[in-house]
C-alpha cells in the first residue's frame, strides 16, 4: 500500500470560522518534487521494454500536443487517470452589460483544471483515493531522526508555518565542504495561494542567483533569475547566489496551491 506523509496542525487564524479557529487539522508532506526526466527514468527502470531516453520523448510530446488540443477548446482524458480542461479566470468586476464584455479587458488568465477519472474500476476521487494509501505522521519519522521531508504546506489557510515550507540549508552542489561565506538568497511570495503567485527572489550585491523548481539542487548551470515570475501550482523552489566563482548555500521555499493566503505571506521564510 501507498505510503502518505502528514501532520497535524492548528487553525490559528482567529478570522477564521469560530468552529474552525483552534481545531486540529492535517496537512500532506512531500519528500521530492519527480522532474519529468526523473520520472522517465523511474518508468523506464520499472518493468518497461523502453529507454529512458525514449518514455521522456513520449512524456514532451504528450505534454506539447496536451496544450495544444486544450487552446484548441477539447478536454483531453486519460483513461483511468482523469480529464484535463481549461478553465478561464476573468477580470473581477467582470462587464456591467452582456455586450460590453471585451476578451481583452475582462478575461484575465487560462488554467489548466485536472478531473479526476470517477469510474467504478479507476475511480481517483478524494473519497475512494484515500482507501488505497497507509498514512504516516512525520512526527514519528522526526523522532527517529529519518525524514528530511519538505511540507506540502496545504494548511487551508492557516498562518502556521511551523516544519512546513521553511528554507532549508545544504551544500550547493559544488562540492566543497568549507563553510560558505556567501549569504543565500531570499525566495518571497504568499503561501498557501489560491489561484497563481508570483515569486521573487533577492541576493548579495552583484551577485548572480541560479534557481530550480523540480525540486532538485541549483547549480551554476541551473535558470537565471532575472525577474519575478508567476506559479500557478504547489512548487518547492530552490535557489543559490553565485559570486566570483562562490556559491551559497542553498535556500528552499515551498508554494502550496490552497485556500488562501497567510497573513504575511509575502515576507521571507526563515
Amino acid at each position: 500500500m501507498s505510503k502518505i506523509l502528514y501532520e497535524v496542525y492548528q487553525n490559528d487564524i482567529k478570522d477564521s470560522e469560530s468552529a474552525m479557529y483552534g481545531k486540529w487539522y492535517a496537512r500532506l508532506k512531500s519528500i521530492e518534487t519527480l522532474s519529468t526526466t526523473k520520472l522517465a527514468k523511474h518508468i523506464s527502470e520499472h518493468g518497461s521494454v523502453y529507454t529512458q531516453d525514449v518514455v521522456e520523448g513520449v512524456m514532451t510530446k504528450f505534454k506539447n500536443c496536451l496544450l495544444e488540443m486544450l487552446l484548441e477548446s477539447k478536454k483531453v482524458k486519460v483513461t483511468g487517470l482523469g480529464t484535463f480542461y481549461l478553465t478561464a479566470e476573468c477580470e473581477k468586476g467582470g462587464a456591467d452589460k452582456e455586450a460590453d464584455f471585451n476578451v481583452n479587458q475582462h478575461l484575465k488568465a487560462l488554467h489548466i483544471r485536472f478531473l479526476p477519472d470517477q469510474t467504478a474500476e479507476d475511480n481517483i476521487s478524494s473519497r475512494e483515493f484515500i482507501k488505497k494509501a497507509e498514512f504516516i505522521n512525520v512526527k514519528s519519522l522526526l523522532k527517529s531522526g529519518t525524514s528530511d521531508e519538505e511540507g506540502d504546506g496545504g494548511n487551508g489557510g492557516s498562518g502556521n508555518q511551523s516544519g512546513s515550507g521553511s528554507e532549508q540549508s545544504g551544500n550547493s552542489g559544488s562540492g566543497s565542504q568549507q563553510q560558505n561565506t556567501l549569504a543565500k538568497p531570499t525566495i518571497s511570495g504568499v503561501t498557501p495561494f489560491t489561484d497563481s503567485t508570483e515569486v521573487t527572489m533577492s541576493g548579495p550585491e552583484d551577485a548572480e542567483i541560479r534557481y530550480t523548481t523540480d525540486g532538485s539542487t541549483p547549480t551554476a548551470q541551473s535558470t537565471l533569475y532575472e525577474g519575478g515570475f508567476v506559479l500557478n501550482d504547489t512548487t518547492t523552489v530552490k535557489a543559490i547566489a553565485i559570486k566570483n566563482g562562490e556559491s551559497s548555500e542553498v535556500s528552499t521555499r515551498l508554494f502550496s496551491k490552497g485556500t488562501g493566503g497567510e497573513p504575511g505571506g509575502n515576507g521571507d521564510m526563515e
